[in-house]
Parts: C-alpha cells; structure tokens; sequence
C-alpha cells in the first residue's frame, strides 16, 4: 500500500522509517526546513539495538499529489488544523488515515473533515524522542502500532489488509476492534503522566524517591481515573495496572510534555490536560491535582 507519513519527528520518523527500511512505499510529509536536514543526513533511528538508516522519500506540502492508500498523521496536537489542510489533495475515496496524536480532540476533527469511512482511531505506544542532530531515539522497548475504524465491523476487510501492510517491519502493528477504548487508556496514561511529571519537574523515579512522592502519583491516578469512568471509559484492569506501576516506577520515566517543557518549547497541554480537565468539569469530578498541573502548563505556554 502507498503509505504517507505527515511528519518525521519522533513518532512519525520511527514508524515511517522502520517501513521504509522494511521496503514499503512510503512518502513523508514534512516542513521544509526538515526536508532539508532529512536529505542532507538521512533519516536515522537509534534503538537499544542498533541504529537504522533510510534515505526517505520526502514530499513538502506544495509538492503532495495523492491519494495515498494510508496516511499516517503524526504531528503534534498544535500542527493538526494545518495538517488537515496539507493532507487534503493525499487523501481520497479509499484513503484510511490513522492519527498517533495524544488526546481525544483530533479524532472529532477527523471525523468532521473525512467521515468515519476513511478517518479511523489510532493508537501508538512509542518512549522515543529527538535528538539535538535531528535523529530519531527509541529508549525503550515499547513500540506499538494500533488502528481500527471507530465502529468495528468483523465483516470490514480494511483492518486486516492494513495490519498486513504496516506489520512486519518492527514494530507491532494491530488492528484494535476497541480502538475508541485503546485512545481513552492512553489518554489516562498521558494525562497522568504528563501532569505528575511537570508538576513536579522531574521523571516519576525521582518524584517516587521524594517524600509523599508515592501518594502523589496515587492521588493523580485515581483522579484521571475517575473521569475517565464518568465519561463512560472506564480503564480495563490491563490498563490500570500499566497506569499504577507506570506512576510508581523507581526508573527515571519522563512524559514528552515535560521533555519539551525543559526545553522551552510548546508542548501539548489543552489536547492532553486541558480536554482531560473539561471532561472532570463536564461530569463534575474533582481533579484539584491535574488541574494545577494544566494551569502550570498554562503559563509555560504563555512564556513560550
């Protein structure tokens, strides 16, 4: 299947490039200044076993021609309005996309702009990020793919014709018949994650270590919990030990929020915390806890 991948950060850059490397027929999307670093370096993966090296097809949005059979959106929440206007002459009849983004918000827009045929759930579960040359580093072992349509139809043979396509180069690619679900748990894990982490500026291993530390992440975990129950998302048990030892880690975990928060850069605090806080609004649970952990954000972003 042609395959377009929009953006070659750190989630786009991993996926994109372990396909290409496999062979598969893939084209990035990305800004121009990225296509020149792309070309000048090629696009590297570092992982704990090895580095990879592509020279990827590379595509800015004034070039895009389409349709592609698949397009990859992973940009960062802030980049989305754009990215549906980029995407537009990609996408066709039979077009799938599939967003990694964090949160929930993105998936309405894709709805909206492509209709539930061709806009589909996704889901990735990915700790990498960039490094300062521009080289895309996997620091653990966690490198999921999932997708599915928002209405699960076993008769549809578009998951599995996808999962075919995007499996075997990897990484674990899956069609998930409760992808709607699958988002929610990893909005909780986010959310949490992201809010203990730059609440406290530190990863969880370091915040564990301090006192009150433990029933700091607890408090958190219980409160984004909660409303994810209220909105009808209730975390299945599987999630919610992921989510409690996540928040209980001796290990120096970090969230994206608050990497790009150390950094000065914008981060993606109304799609991840704030969409969270207006659902506990919404349904009237207490989140005294994620709440300041969104208004912190909320002035990092006005000094960014």
């Amino acid at each position: 299947m042609r395959t377009l991948v929009v953006g070659a950060g750190a989630t786009g850059g991993y996926f994109g490039g372990l396909l290409t490397a496999a062979g598969r027929d893939v084209t990035f999307l990305v800004r121009e200044e990225r296509a020149v670093q792309l070309a000048e370096r090629g696009l590297r993966v570092g992982t704990p076993e090895g580095e990879t090296i592509v020279a990827p097809r590379l595509v800015t949005a004034g070039e895009l021609e389409g349709p592609y059979d698949i397009v990859l959106l992973a940009v960062k929440s802030y980049h989305l309005a754009q990215a549906l206007i980029d995407i537009a002459p990609a996408v066709g009849g039979e077009t799938i996309v599939i967003p990694t983004l964090n949160g929930m918000r993105h998936l309405d827009e894709l709805l909206k702009a492509f209709g539930p045929e061709r806009a589909w759930g996704g889901v990735c579960l990915i700790h990498a990020d960039l490094d300062a040359r521009g080289d895309v580093i996997r620091m653990t072992g966690l490198q999921r793919l999932g997708f599915g349509p928002v209405s699960w139809n076993p008769d549809d043979p578009r998951p599995a014709a996808v999962a075919e396509a995007l499996s075997g180069a990897g990484f674990d690619a899956f069609a998930a018949p409760t992808i709607v679900q699958d988002m929610w748990e990893k909005w909780v894990f986010l959310a949490s994650l992201g809010a203990a982490t730059t609440l406290m500026r530190a990863p969880v291993g370091e915040i564990n270590r301090a006192p009150g530390g433990v029933e700091f992440g607890a408090r958190i975990a219980a409160e984004a919990m909660a409303i994810a129950a209220a909105a009808g998302h209730q975390p299945r048990p599987g999630a919610v030990k992921v989510l409690q030892n996540g928040l209980a880690t001796t290990e120096q975990m970090t969230s994206s929020m608050y990497r790009d928060m150390k950094r000065g850069l914008p981060v993606e605090a109304d799609a991840i915390l704030g969409d969270f806080v207006a659902e506990a609004a919404k349904h009237h649970v207490p989140a005294p806890t994620i709440s300041a952990a969104y208004t912190n954000l909320a002035i990092h972003a006005a000094r960014t």
